[in-house]
């Protein structure tokens, strides 16, 4: 009978503290984790820029990692802010006009009745939206008031991650458990999700978005830019996606007597719309990984009640990489479990049997 020694037993107390500290840390600041991930991500996109100006051009460390902040900035938060800002402000009406909609939700509800002989919205329902509605807009500012503070700590940590970016990754190289060639594999099937999860998924949507405000624009749609925001919004969700902005428009043309504009949008939707997400996946197919539709799809439902909006995008990433552990655990530890069997096996078969 073997007896655990008294080293062996130091090391499992050390890693029990270590691992209740950082479950009680991360439950204080689990507040901040969109930030850290957001920071992650960003620093994903931004480390080769940072290496080649550094390292090759010999810029300052920490002048580049300001240039690139700046320019990640400009190019990705402030579009998201304008469009999220004019959410807002749609927003802050609805729910300032809530009696106004409502009423005008009747008259549609009442209009599709006659047309198709059956309404799609109750009383009751409809008392539960005004009910929403109006509870809606404290919790978008308070969630805003999250969104800006989280953005601020993500730039925060980005700066040290980027100026530190090689001893943070040789850190890394070093004190992860794993195989080296485990490693390698995890660095490099992270970074593929990253970019397929942060960078393909918004990308794919805002070209449905452009090709969908072509078709609000020749079809007279009101406010075509506004639906614009909202259609690259739903095209990041799945199976769904821009459909749920075009079928509701569509119907909505049809009740209200423009037939023509109805059809039009509803024809141009499924036919032109649906075509271009196939066809910028298919274009994108070398540069980002397939992510499956049920890691979508789970990864959606979990990250937005984790995360909110921004969890259309970490949701399916952490699952995702929940997966890619699994694999990788396999293959460092069920595979070296599975030789040490076969060999232990080979090597009683090949013993001389008792009495012979």
């Amino acid at each position: 009978m073997s007896y655990l020694d008294n080293d062996r037993l130091k090391q499992i107390g050390f890693l029990l503290l270590i691992l209740f500290l950082a479950i009680l840390l991360f439950m204080e600041m689990f507040t901040f984790f969109p930030g850290f991930l957001g920071a992650v991500t960003l620093y994903v996109i931004s480390r080769k820029w940072m290496f080649n100006l550094v390292e090759k051009r010999h810029w300052k460390k920490s002048l580049t990692a300001a240039l690139l902040m700046v320019l990640s900035f400009l190019v990705i938060l402030l579009p998201i802010g304008m469009l999220i800002n004019m959410l807002a402000a749609k927003a802050a009406y609805a729910a300032n006009h809530s009696t106004e909609l409502i009423n005008s939700l009747k008259q549609t509800n009442a209009r599709l009745e006659e047309s198709l002989g059956f309404g799609l919205l109750t009383t009751e329902r409809l008392q539960k939206i005004q009910e929403n509605i109006t509870a809606f807009l404290p919790g978008f500012l308070g969630a805003t008031f999250n969104t800006l503070t989280a953005i601020a700590l993500m730039y925060f940590m980005l700066y040290f991650m980027l100026v530190n970016g090689r001893k943070m990754e040789e850190n890394l190289y070093e004190y992860i458990p794993l195989k080296d060639k485990n490693v390698e594999r995890l660095g490099k099937e992270f970074n593929t999700l990253v970019i397929a999860n942060a960078v393909g998924i918004p990308l794919i949507a805002v070209v449905q978005g452009v090709v969908s405000l072509i078709g609000y624009l020749i079809f007279g749609i009101p406010q075509p830019f506004f639906w614009f925001v909202i259609t690259c919004f739903t095209a990041m969700l799945p199976v769904i996606g821009a459909a749920a902005v075009y079928v509701p428009l569509g119907v909505y043309l049809l009740a209200a007597g423009n037939t023509w504009q109805g059809i039009a949008v509803l024809v141009y939707g499924f036919g032109v719309v649906g075509t271009s997400d196939n066809i910028a996946r298919m274009l994108l197919a070398k540069r980002i990984a397939d992510v499956h539709p049920l890691i979508t799809i789970f990864g959606v439902i979990i990250g937005v009640s984790l995360f909110g909006f921004i969890g259309l995008i970490f949701g399916p990433l952490l699952i995702s990489m929940f997966i890619l552990l699994l694999e990788i655990y396999g293959n460092e530890f069920v595979v070296k479990r599975r030789d040490r069997h076969q060999r232990t096996a080979t090597s009683n078969a090949e013993s001389p049997s008792d009495g012979k």
